[in-house]
């Protein structure tokens, strides 16, 4: 595995650049003190040159473009694609043409593109937990450079499957060899930006990839394409469209990557418990990205990392209060903000070396008894097939992967896939077949899934922290549902415990039932059914 890079270097193949400006332009530009922190070259017919740096933007006084400057540019560059955006082969500067009502090219930007290898020390632990992640910031930014700077940290450090899908050739440049900026990830190129939805279900279908990097999220068969790819298993990491969560929640095209936003109609009891009218907004759907970056400057993130309970709570009429981090001069970062939600359960995939925590059970195995001794046959249905694969090697379990339940001993399923009971669901269910239930698509959960199928005990675990772990698994599922959830029964002591618990993430419980099958039930915030004393 290569070393991960700390300190902030960068590769622009700036002469690349200069190289296509027409001769004039260019020697103005390597006169300047600063030329290496040129942004962008702005050629537009019959006015001045314009140069865009990080500090400064410049004038050509004594030059005009004319129509053979912008020919100059042309032919020295790929064809404009149907976006109007051309590129130099292997490099990663674009060219955008502004046309005409005739299509005549009037305009060019030439913009420098830079692999710029540190830009994620910054959330460097939030890309490496397995978590979807969507960046927001106005143009010029940074986002397709941290984009960049993902795919390859995620290829080469973390060895995972990752596929770029490319619009408009920005992230991995220009011609059918990629820029080594993206390292091992794989990059999909796209006919014209009205196919990018169809690219990013290829990917999936034909690819088998774990990551899918994607630029520029802007339309809603986009945004539903990147919730079909979500669901099944695969990590997200994009950019789209807009500064701040809260422009994100009121576009209505692009709203359902955070949830959506529906109507809901209280009945009078409800609407005067919680002291507002009876109509109300409340978040549709699971968020398709857990975690929200607004990109506030090159150096400063504001970081939701609980788009759900950021969402639920902004409904109700409270601010948000992201955490903001800041990048340090020596490569790190500094907290200056903490947001202020409850924490939740961290769900992570890093190597098992990197933690020693055992992972948070939230599994149940209902129907049959698996059998001991033999090698098994484990089908995953509504679950990540990769993740699945990597605990039973993790855990040296005697099974492998199975293609079809109809070869499958065991079946691990989402909850909420077993909850509607599909046809391959019921087949297992007529056999008898061990059916593991988990909560959510994560490694922990296959891993304490996999231990219960097996009989392969959580080895040092007491009673208490069983008990605890369950009542964590209990909250994440409340948190992201809203729907009531019951735990195992316990003793008085673990259920004094677990209330306790609850309480420290703001949410109600109950005991129900009786002795010796009493247990606690976590209820929503909002919910008609006071807790028990």
């Amino acid at each position: 595995m290569p070393e991960p890079i700390n300190a902030q270097t960068n590769t622009d193949d700036l002469n690349a650049m200069l190289e296509v400006l027409p001769p004039a332009i260019r020697q103005w530009l390597e006169e300047q003190p600063d030329i290496h922190q040129l942004l962008e070259v702005v050629l537009d017919l019959g006015r001045l040159p314009e140069a865009r740096f990080m500090q400064r933007t410049i004038r050509l006084e004594s030059v005009q473009v004319e129509e053979y400057d912008l020919q100059y540019v042309a032919e020295r560059i790929g064809q404009f694609g149907k976006d109007n955006r051309a590129g130099i082969p292997r490099t990663l500067h674009r060219i955008s043409a502004m046309r005409n009502r005739q299509g005549k090219v009037v305009g060019l930007t030439c913009r420098v593109g830079r692999a710029i290898y540190g830009t994620i020390d910054i959330i460097h632990d939030i890309i490496a937990s397995g978590k979807s992640v969507l960046m927001l910031g106005r143009p010029g930014v940074g986002k397709t450079t941290r984009l960049r700077e993902v795919a390859r940290v995620l290829a080469d450090e973390y060895d995972k499957r990752v596929i770029v899908v490319d619009t408009s050739n920005e992230i991995a440049g220009d011609g059918d060899i990629p820029h080594p900026g993206i390292g091992f990830a794989r990059r999909m190129q796209v006919p014209e930006p009205s196919l990018q939805h169809a690219v990013m279900i290829e990917a999936v279908e034909n690819h088998m990839p774990e990551v899918i990097i994607i630029d520029e999220i802007g339309t809603e068969l986009e945004a539903y394409a990147a919730r079909t790819i979500a669901e099944r298993g695969v990590q997200l990491i994009g950019t789209a469209h807009g500064t701040t969560l809260e422009n994100l929640l009121m576009n209505p095209t692009l709203s359902d990557l955070v949830g959506g936003i529906q109507t809901v109609t209280l009945s009078d009891e409800e609407a005067r418990r919680r002291g507002t009218q009876k109509t109300v907004l409340e978040r549709k759907a699971p968020p398709t990205f857990d975690v929200l970056i607004e990109i506030l400057d090159y150096h400063r993130l504001a970081i939701h990392l609980d788009v759900a309970q950021t969402v639920d709570r902004m409904l109700r009429g409270a601010t948000p209060r992201p955490e903001i981090r800041v990048q340090t001069d020596g490569g790190g970062f500094e907290v200056v903000q903490r947001s202020d939600l409850a924490p939740r359960p961290m769900q992570t995939e890093l190597p098992l070396h990197e933690t020693d925590e055992e992972p948070m059970r939230s599994s149940a195995v209902v129907s049959g008894d698996m059998k001991r001794g033999a090698p098994a046959r484990v089908f995953p249905y509504g679950v990540s097939r990769s993740r699945l694969e990597k605990a039973l090697r993790d855990l040296h379990l005697p099974a492998y992967v199975a293609r079809d339940v109809s070869d499958a001993d065991a079946l691990v399923v989402l909850h909420s896939t077993y909850q509607r009971r599909p046809p391959k669901v019921r087949e297992a269910m007529q056999r008898n077949m061990p059916i593991a239930i988990v909560r959510s698509n994560t490694y922990a959960q296959l891993m304490s899934a996999l231990r219960d199928l097996f009989h392969k005990p959580h080895d040092g675990e007491t009673a208490e922290e069983r008990a605890l772990r369950e009542a964590e698994a209990g909250v994440e599922y409340v948190l992201s549902a809203a729907e009531p959830y019951e735990l195992s029964p316990q003793n008085s002591y673990l259920r004094r415990l677990q209330h306790q618990l609850v309480e420290k993430y703001r949410l109600l419980s109950e005991s129900v039932g009786e002795e010796p099958n009493r247990r606690v039930r976590i209820l929503p915030i909002y919910t008609d059914t006071e807790r028990e004393d």
